[in-house]
């Protein structure tokens, strides 16, 4: 069954039992509108045509975590179509979450290393990783507006102008002040919400607290709520839910 979808140059059909496999699995997917479901099926089919995927230390990839990743990535994409994930082929699943070590310079010319434990990560013009603990556990911490792979491919939308800045391309200069004006104001909002709780025993936010790391990251962590959690992150972010709206969600379904 495994090369029913590999190596293909056109869509693959997406066997019907394989399919209600992976939407009792992630009930954000089911229990959208049945246009929206078919949709996410024809981009997903797509999707796996285009895509080559690669399992970590000898991880077997199986039809089951090729599709889960596929119908979770094009969601974001659902009105704007594939192209936008056009500038790369790879994507590469570790089992669990991974130790990166990392080397970086300060302004005095000092080299700090310090490991990083990565969820996922999106590389510009390159692949993307992913774990697969968390891609299967996505249908669960839904509630708590966490999804890795939503994560992940929404960096790639915002680095599509090669900036990763947590404003996605957008048609005009205005358009892009306007957006980042916004996000900016939620950001620092957010991020003196984080400090609050951390550091002074506040309540928490129920968005991960990871996003007031930084303006990008705090645009794909509100984008993994918006998407997996709608109405909860309506309530907690309605101007955001409204910029977001504006984006992902043009009058016209673009091919």
């Amino acid at each position: 069954m495994f090369g029913w979808w590999r190596r293909r140059r056109t869509p693959p059909d997406i066997p019907e039992a394989l399919w209600r496999q992976v939407m009792e699995a992630y009930p954000f997917l089911a229990q959208r509108p049945v246009a929206e479901r078919e949709r996410l099926r024809e981009l997903a089919a797509r999707f796996l045509a285009d895509k080559e995927f690669h399992g970590a230390q000898g991880l077997a990839i199986t039809d089951e975590m090729a599709l889960s990743i596929a119908v979770q990535a094009v969601l974001p994409v659902l009105h704007l179509g594939l192209r936008w994930y056009d500038d790369f082929v790879g994507i590469v699943v570790h089992a669990r979450e991974v130790v990166a070590r990392r080397r970086v310079t300060d302004e005095a010319g000092v080299v700090h290393a310090y490991d990083e434990v990565l969820a996922g990560e999106a590389m510009d013009l390159g692949p993307v990783m992913l774990n697969w603990q968390d891609v299967r556990e996505a249908g669960d911490s839904a509630a708590q507006g966490y999804n890795v792979v939503i994560h992940e491919f929404v960096h790639k939308i915002d680095l599509r102008d090669g900036v990763g800045d947590g404003c996605p391309p957008l048609p005009s200069a205005a358009a892009r002040r306007d957006w980042l004006s916004l996000l900016h104001a939620e950001y620092e909002a957010f991020r003196e919400r984080v400090v609050v709780a951390e550091r002074f025993g506040g309540e928490r936010p129920w968005l991960d607290a990871y996003g007031a790391q930084a303006p990008d990251e705090f645009f794909a962590v509100a984008c993994e709520a918006y998407f997996v959690a709608r109405d909860r992150f309506e309530a907690e972010f309605p101007r955001l839910a409204t910029l977001f709206d504006s984006f992902f969600k043009p009058s016209a379904t673009r091919p």
